[in-house]
């Protein structure tokens, strides 16, 4: 008997094979179509135009010969303000992943003290993740003045609502074996947290920490176009000036630099899942 035919499923007679695509009910049809007839509507808001496309091209060719090939002109002032740029991710980053801890504990369901402190934390992280960074830029822009310590915040209070997220579902998603084990030896809450949730959700914690440095470096580039520091200001005033050569060198630069951020996060991602696995 060959492979093919030990390989073959073996039906019963009268027996259909079930369909590859479940039929929707006439709900769920009916929402299918709603969301067809919105994208249309949608299509027509956004005001699509192929011909002011197709009329664009030249311009766009006019540009991107512009840009090339890059000037190294300010490569240096270029260089410092990259690494700035990072330096406000970076920082940005680990505070923001600090005070997400907390903050989650107290969204997670099953660890919050109280229940008005589990809703307070879940707006307070639902704020901070549905205001754009650009709002919150110029927010601490006018609070602390121009400068990469006005994006430095901005970037902070986007890690705080991306990871507070991430993280509280982690916490909840924990096998709750070794938690009810502790807690009939009588464990306190705090002594439950720290000794079962966060050693089993850290893996995940981590990965969801890496992928917001990930974030936030591409993120902080733009703040600058706000005046909070970073590369971004350069760009702007680059295109402002119309020294696109300049502003190619720039976006090499970003280029560089996010790529590198997203290798090494995730090397260091696959790492953390081979030791915990």
């Amino acid at each position: 008997m060959s492979d093919t035919t030990l390989a073959a499923p073996i039906l019963r007679p009268g027996v259909t094979p079930p369909p590859r695509l479940m039929r929707p009910s006439a709900g769920m049809f009916a929402l299918y179509v709603a969301a067809g007839g919105f994208f249309l509507f949608s299509l027509q808001g956004s005001d699509i135009s192929v011909r002011s496309f197709v009329e664009g091209l030249p311009n766009m060719a006019r540009l991107v010969g512009e840009m090339f090939p890059p000037s190294l002109a300010r490569i240096q002032s270029v260089g410092v303000s990259m690494l700035e740029t990072f330096q406000m991710a970076f920082a940005g980053t680990v505070i923001g992943v600090i005070l997400s801890v907390p903050l989650a504990i107290l969204a997670a369901r099953s660890l919050t003290p109280h229940i008005g402190l589990y809703y307070m934390a879940r707006w307070l992280i639902a704020l901070f993740r549905t205001v754009p960074d650009l709002v919150w830029a110029l927010f601490f822009v006018v609070t602390v003045g121009l400068g990469p310590f006005a994006g430095m915040l901005t970037l902070v209070v986007d890690a705080i609502g991306f990871c507070g997220r991430f993280f509280a579902e982690a916490m909840e998603e924990t096998d709750k074996g070794p938690q009810e084990a502790l807690t009939a030896l009588g464990a306190r809450k705090s002594g439950i947290v720290f000794s079962a949730v966060l050693p089993a959700a850290m893996p995940s914690m981590i990965n969801s920490a890496l992928f917001t440095l990930e974030k936030a470096t591409r993120a902080s580039v733009v703040l600058g176009l706000v005046g909070a520091g970073g590369i971004g200001i350069e760009l702007k005033v680059a295109m402002d000036l119309f020294q696109y050569d300049q502003a190619a060198t720039i976006i090499i630069g970003v280029f560089l630099l996010v790529l590198v951020v997203e290798r090494l996060s995730s090397m260091l991602r696959q790492r953390i899942l081979r030791q915990s696995t």
